[in-house]
């Protein structure tokens, strides 16, 4: 029976198959299989493939390996380097994801910029003309003479010329435009997108130049290709934003040199991409004045607090079952916070519509967040103001308790900056700090009913 000329891999894991399948059986993820083309190429037969090499003599000793105190490429970028926890590091292999016209190729056209003044670079596209390049170069102020672009969609020559030219940093843009010859699928399928990347990540490593790769996102959101190729790179950075707002935020969500808490924050002007140095004031900025439903959080982002705004309506349903609609917070939580409400303190929402939005794009995805969520629903159900100077944050338990929080000494530093006058905490971490170190007048409370007792 001759074999099929499809093939149909698992997106997530990389599986093949000859068939389709509703459900991968190797990962369990649902609708992950896609189409390609078979490599129709003669297998080598068996007996006549080379013996494997015998690597002893490159084993080496712990302690025998020699690390420069230079490993690290300062971007020039300040909220860039946070996010890779320092600098790009040599010999690395960096996916930057995002939605397209979020700033991908921009900041990495600007990071050339100050790269180029003491390193050599090397800019890869495969969906620019040299032309269209230079036209941005211009627009974005980026002269440097050691920036050298390259149109080029075939992975190995460009492999082959990163190696024999030798600059000091390599920039692919972007990763689904890349093939290889011999592979029979197209530009962009799972096949090619994750030989491509394995063949950059020995380039990196081989020759020990840090190398960034921009990857396309799915209709899901998600990085399209396999999810293999996010564990060949070293780091995985995605910015996040809504197109219709100017501030974009950029995540490691993977990271073998530095944390995956960090972010950076950035506004897309018309000269490019620029750093917010202070996100705290650019997400409290344009807040209402005497108006109930709004209370200010305070979340860690690695080693920095950013304060967000939380607004919350409630409104009188007019269907059968009440709706529930949240931006930039977990939908399952709010229910539970809800729950709690209901149960502890006697406040029905069952014939009430909520929405709760967090301003600025801004996810609020640490349990921190739990107590200014609580405190803005009551006060919009109540329609009761809360104080423009107070801030709150704690986790909030199932029997109505306000758990501790980690940082709570980072966070009570960056509301007393910002100007706030009061800051409700869990009682459970009121210990760890002494309220006399602070000008902001410090409440500690045990249980939704203590917090709610400062809504006048």
């Amino acid at each position: 029976m001759p074999k099929s000329k499809y093939l149909y891999t698992c997106n997530q894991c990389g599986y093949e198959s000859s068939k389709w399948n509703g459900k991968c059986p190797s990962c369990g993820a649902w609708n992950s299989f896609e189409e390609e083309l078979a490599d129709t190429s003669p297998a080598s037969r068996r007996g006549n493939s080379p013996q494997p090499a015998d690597l002893s003599d490159n084993i080496l000793e712990l302690e025998d390996i020699g690390v420069d105190s230079d490993v690290r490429y300062d971007t020039g970028i300040g909220e860039l380097n946070r996010v890779l926890g320092g600098g790009l590091v040599k010999g690395s292999l960096v996916l930057l994801g995002g939605e397209p016209g979020i700033g991908k190729s921009t900041i990495l056209l600007q990071i050339c910029q100050f790269l180029g003044e003491e390193h050599s670079v090397l800019y890869v596209s495969g969906e620019e003309s040299a032309r269209q390049i230079k036209l941005r170069a211009q627009r974005l102020g980026v002269d440097t003479e050691n920036l050298y672009i390259l149109t080029a969609t075939d992975a190995e020559a460009v492999a082959e010329t990163i190696a024999n030219s030798a600059p000091d940093i390599a920039i692919i843009d972007s990763i689904q435009t890349m093939s290889i010859n011999h592979i029979t699928s197209s530009p962009g399928s799972l096949t090619q997108v994750r030989e491509c990347t394995n063949l950059f990540m020995h380039t990196a490593k081989d020759q020990e130049i840090p190398v960034i790769i921009v990857g396309h996102v799915n209709k899901d959101g998600a990085i399209a290709g396999p999810k293999v190729m996010e564990h060949i790179v070293d780091a995985v950075l995605y910015f996040e934003g809504e197109r219709h707002q100017s501030y974009r935020i950029l995540r490691a969500v993977k990271n073998r040199f530095g944390s995956t808490n960090e972010i950076g924050v950035f506004e897309m002007l018309d000269k490019g991409l620029a750093e917010v140095a202070n996100p705290s004031q650019m997400l409290l900025s344009g807040r209402p004045h005497n108006v109930s439903g709004t209370c200010v959080a305070c979340v860690m982002e690695g080693t920095r607090p950013i304060l967000a705004e939380v607004q919350a309506l409630a409104a009188k349903t007019s269907y059968a079952a009440p709706r529930r609609m949240v931006t930039g917070f977990d939908f399952n939580r709010l229910n539970i916070i809800i729950a709690v409400l209901e149960k502890r303190l006697g406040i029905f929402m069952g014939s009430l519509d909520v929405y709760l939005n967090i301003v600025g794009g801004f996810k609020l995805d640490e349990p921190a967040g739990d107590l200014p969520v609580a405190m803005a629903l009551y006060s919009g159900i109540m329609d009761k103001q809360i104080d423009e100077g107070l801030i709150a944050f704690g986790e909030i338990g199932l029997g109505g308790e306000i758990r501790s929080v980690s940082h709570i000494a980072h966070r009570i530093r960056e509301a007393e900056r910002m100007g706030f006058r009061t800051c409700v905490i869990p009682k459970q971490s009121a210990s760890a700090i002494d309220p006399k170190d602070y000008s902001i007048e410090i409440i500690p409370a045990s249980t939704l009913k203590q917090a709610f007792s400062v809504i006048k």
